[in-house]
């Protein structure tokens, strides 16, 4: 059956077109060549900018659906453009974030496009559902959204499944497991996800907990003989997120009740998203039925963001907060923090108090006391633009798996390739050997993250590398002075 809201070829000059009725005629030829949660995905927010004689711009929110639309829908938007337009000949995609927050006057509401088939139905908002009698809402930071987390090349994929879920919760990636390093940005996508599903589906509920939170109403729950009023409270959730799942750990009743909480909501696709600071099957002290659970939908990654994304996000940060701070002092300060972008944003919001409530305009200088006050061993390098090298994530910086397998193979004059490689030989065994047990000790990579480095090697494979390594170390006098001498030249 024809689409009656759906122009033949040439009715563009028969009915006045603007560009928004524009896109909305070229998203429905798109609509069918994808399935629904990716078309919601890449497709919300997006709009034809203008017409410049036989270009078409097209505006996105992000880089990230940037990169995804020109790679694989230059070809298809030129063509139904075409088809509509015989002028125009050539698509030119830009980003644009204000589409993120336009109103349904600047850009096409998928809802006019997507068949009713396919629309989600919506229920009535369940009144009675409360957390301490708070509703829910008050729960997620309105600074945390998706579109102002700094997505780089290595975490692109945890902010593509956060997305999906923003836009279809309870459907394909169901539960959604987020894992990584303290302070890298987990709660963040956490609650900027809960509240993605909020601003796609208004009636649904989403409840944000903390670990330690849901411990505490599980313990409340036995001391008040209240365990059915608990069960309650949660049953009519469309969305549960608990933060820092770890911290479960050792704890039989609690994670008893998560068990029959997850299943529950599970058999009813509501969806579950969590996080904790390592993967699913290093969680010890978790029980394995619940470890399996959670790989049953998506576990994604957030790694320690490069030199240039660290830079980015401060940068993201002063536009925000309104500051002002010296291009140089930028880059000192992203040159110089390793560990978290907690600490990133800490060390700058430190040097906006000095500014603010003391008159010290931030420098290099000032913000170098900061950074030893943080620092235990009181080393602070130059920046990335004294060092003359735009991407310092080397020598004292590195912070990617790959810098310590160059490192390592540099160290032992042998090729890369070789380490990543299927060789059991000796000499090569034992710098990767290292290589795994570096990646692990130093970047604090995942065994599942650091086998994929290694043409795919296996989480035993991994464990089984990292413990040789770590047994030798004081027997092994050779070995402790390599680790020693590769750890200097990484700046450790």
């Amino acid at each position: 059956m024809t689409n009656p809201c759906l122009l033949g070829e040439g009715d563009y000059n028969k009915i006045p077109m603007d560009t928004k009725e524009l896109w909305r005629q070229i998203l429905l030829r798109i609509y069918p060549t994808l399935r629904h949660d990716q078309f919601i995905t890449w497709f919300a927010d997006t709009t034809v900018l203008r017409v410049d004689g036989h270009v078409m711009v097209v505006g996105v929110p992000s880089q990230f659906a940037y990169s995804w639309i020109a790679k694989h829908y230059t070809a298809n938007i030129l063509e139904a453009g075409k088809t509509l337009n015989p002028a125009i000949t050539e698509v030119s995609i830009v980003v644009d974030p204000s589409l993120t927050n336009a109103d349904d006057t600047k850009k096409v509401s998928l809802e006019s496009v997507i068949p009713e088939t396919k629309k989600v139905r919506k229920l009535p908002r369940k009144q009675e559902v409360k957390i301490d009698d708070d509703t829910v809402s008050y729960m997620l930071n309105p600074n945390y959204q998706l579109h102002n987390f700094i997505v780089g090349k290595h975490n692109r994929l945890v902010h593509a499944a956060c997305l999906a879920v923003g836009s279809n919760p309870g459907a394909q990636w169901n539960p959604l497991f987020i894992y990584g390093g303290v302070g890298l940005g987990k709660t963040h996508l956490c609650q900027a996800t809960g509240r993605e599903i909020l601003k796609n589906h208004p009636d649904k509920i989403v409840v944000y907990l903390t670990a330690e939170r849901f411990l505490n109403e599980v313990v409340d729950a036995i001391k008040k003989y209240n365990a059915q009023d608990f069960k309650a409270r949660y049953r009519n959730v469309d969305c549960l997120i608990i933060d820092d799942i770890q911290l479960l750990a050792d704890k039989d009743r609690t994670q008893e009740e998560f068990f029959h909480l997850f299943n529950e909501l599970y058999n009813a696709n509501k969806q579950i998203i969590i996080s904790s600071d390592r993967p699913p099957k290093e969680l010890a002290g978790i029980e394995t039925r619940l470890q399996s659970r959670f790989e049953m939908g998506m576990v994604a990654e957030v790694h320690f963001p490069d030199y240039e994304k660290r830079l980015a996000i401060l940068q993201n940060k002063c536009a925000e907060q309104q500051l002002f701070v010296a291009p140089e002092v930028l880059d000192f300060i992203a040159y110089n923090v390793h560990h978290s972008v907690r600490e990133l944003e800490g060390v700058l919001m430190q040097a906006s108090a000095q500014m603010r409530l003391e008159n010290i305009t931030p420098t290099v200088k000032s913000v170098g006391g900061i950074l030893r006050k943080l620092d235990r061993n009181g080393d602070v390098a130059a920046t990335a633009q004294a060092q003359g090298n735009s991407s310092p994530d080397n020598k004292s910086s590195i912070r990617s798996a790959d810098d310590v397998i160059n490192l390592v193979a540099d160290y032992y004059r042998i090729p890369s390739s070789e380490l990543r490689g299927p060789s059991r030989k000796r000499e090569i065994m034992l710098p990767r050997q290292l290589c795994m047990y570096l990646i692990y000790e130093v970047l604090g990579h995942s065994y599942d993250t650091i086998g994929d480095y290694f043409s795919g090697r296996n989480h035993t494979t991994v464990l089984h590398s990292y413990n040789k390594v770590k047994s030798r170390i004081g027997k092994d006098s050779k070995m402790l002075q390599d680790i020693h001498s590769i750890k200097k030249e990484m700046g450790l």
